[in-house]
């Protein structure tokens, strides 16, 4: 059985749709959609929707957390909705909203040896002590090893990642598609204009698709 791992599509449907077919999709392939289903994209209930109808995987990503924040009544003190967010709240069907709780914040594939996580793992602390904060927004790891969440925090923390797992993940638009001795980041910045990127597994040959017009600016929040 071959394993498709996905980067953020944040919305961006019909990309989703052209990157299946670009990898071969066929019944009986496994996709793990890692994070960010969600948010500045067209299309975010297509894509949730493509997703159940086809049986795929994910793990949480940031705006996959926050819009079921905001669903569930939980929004932080003093925080307005953002347009990109209330498109989400106001599209998403009940069937889209279970599919996307369900979701965890990691899943382990023991057969390929590979952790999938939408932000990172911060090396030497177990997995089980990891924070929900950095398993969905980590980004870099400080001289100090502090965890960061921003690019410009410290060297990139899979470059810190020593395994034993294999860890892929998405969220670093800025630094694009990652490849490091341990881990692999996804995120090619599709809804910025970039790609959309998949790892297929296990002979982890990297596949993507250009977006089909930039929804949004890089250096919008992410």
């Amino acid at each position: 059985m071959r394993t498709l791992f996905i980067g953020d599509v944040h919305g961006c449907a019909a990309e989703l749709d052209a990157l299946l077919e670009a990898c071969g999709w066929r019944p009986g392939d496994r996709v793990v959609l890692v994070g960010d289903l969600v948010a500045k994209g067209p299309d975010s209930a297509g894509v949730v929707r493509r997703a159940r109808e086809l049986g795929m995987l994910a793990v949480r990503g940031n705006h996959d957390a926050h819009v079921l924040r905001w669903h569930h009544g939980q929004a932080p003190e003093g925080k307005k909705l953002s347009k990109e967010h209330r498109q989400v709240l106001e599209t998403l069907t009940p069937e889209d909203w279970a599919y996307l709780e369900a979701q965890p914040l990691f899943r382990r594939f023991p057969e390929l040896n590979v952790l999938a996580v939408h932000g990172g793992v911060v090396p030497g602390i177990p997995l089980a002590a990891q924070r929900p904060e950095e398993l969905l927004n980590l980004r870099s790891i400080a001289p100090d090893g502090t965890p960061s969440k921003r690019v410009d925090g410290g060297v990139p923390w899979a470059s810190c990642w020593q395994g034993p797992e294999f860890i892929i993940f998405g969220h670093d638009a800025v630094r694009g598609v990652q490849l490091h001795p341990h881990a692999m980041g996804l995120d090619s910045g599709c809804v910025y204009g970039g790609d959309l990127t998949a790892l297929v597994m296990p002979e982890r040959r990297l596949v993507s698709v250009r977006a089909k017009r930039c929804y949004v600016n890089v250096n919008a929040p992410q």
